[in-house]
């Protein structure tokens, strides 16, 4: 078999599952990247690679697209690492800054504040302009909180929402895969999930942010049937917007 061509987010997120995929013999049926969540998708979509950690809200457009793992980036509440940021309280929020960085977590903003907060905003990408508040994820929230008067973390207020989990990223393929590899690959993802440990204890310390809380509480990992069903009525409701 020609080697599977993966990209994979950079996010310190990510990192137990890069570990367990460069410590098992899987590393030698692969060619790993690292990118950002908008660039995983567009490679996949574009048949750059083959499997893609994406942002859920972009397998509408992955062609055949078929999740091949049974894990994923996801949380049962409070993620702390997707949030938006805001100058006033959310009922007062007109004007909002997407984040470039992912799909996902700009369409779950949009979700929110229409179906959930029931506010009409404007939404932007330009980098200068001068909103109320601002999505941001990833590393770049971390120690964050407190610079801005509110704060809302999505994988709260979405559970608030709805009562369910929610799944930021999945491993996503565009064509099927041997399942001898999706196994091999699946056990892979299982053991960097079991050495979380071995991961933080290897990560530079970040001020005002809980590496250990986030890794190993924070995040939750496995792709159960209630996130499953969570994203499935996360993508119905990008539909509506």
């Amino acid at each position: 078999m020609n080697k599977v061509k993966i990209s994979a987010v950079s996010y310190t997120n990510s990192k137990p599952f890069i570990y367990g995929i460069e410590h098992s013999d899987v590393i030698n049926q692969i060619d790993l990247s690292l990118d950002i969540p908008s660039d995983c998708a567009a490679r996949l979509i574009e048949g750059q690679v083959d499997v893609g950690l994406i942002p859920v809200a972009a397998i509408p457009h992955v062609p055949n697209a078929n999740i091949i793992a049974s894990y994923c980036i996801g949380s049962v509440g409070a993620v702390n690492s997707v949030f938006i940021f805001s100058n006033v309280p959310v009922e007062e929020i007109r004007t909002v800054k997407l984040d470039k960085h992912s799909r996902t977590s700009n369409n779950l903003a949009k979700v929110l504040l229409k179906f959930y907060w029931k506010q009409e905003v404007e939404f932007t990408t330009d980098l200068d302009a001068d909103t109320d508040a601002m999505v941001l994820i990833g590393d770049r929230t971390f120690g964050k909180k407190n610079e801005f008067p509110y704060w809302y973390d999505m994988g709260e207020q979405w559970m608030n929402f709805t009562g369910l989990p929610f799944v930021y990223a999945a491993w996503v393929a565009n064509k099927e895969l041997p399942e001898d590899f999706k196994q091999a690959f699946d056990s892979a993802l299982k053991l960097g999930l079991e050495n979380r440990k071995a991961v933080i204890d290897a990560l530079p310390a970040v001020a005002h942010f809980d590496l250990d809380d986030y890794l190993m509480n924070k995040l939750d990992f496995s792709l159960t049937a209630e996130k499953r069903e969570a994203l499935r009525r996360f993508l119905e409701y990008i539909t509506q917007l």
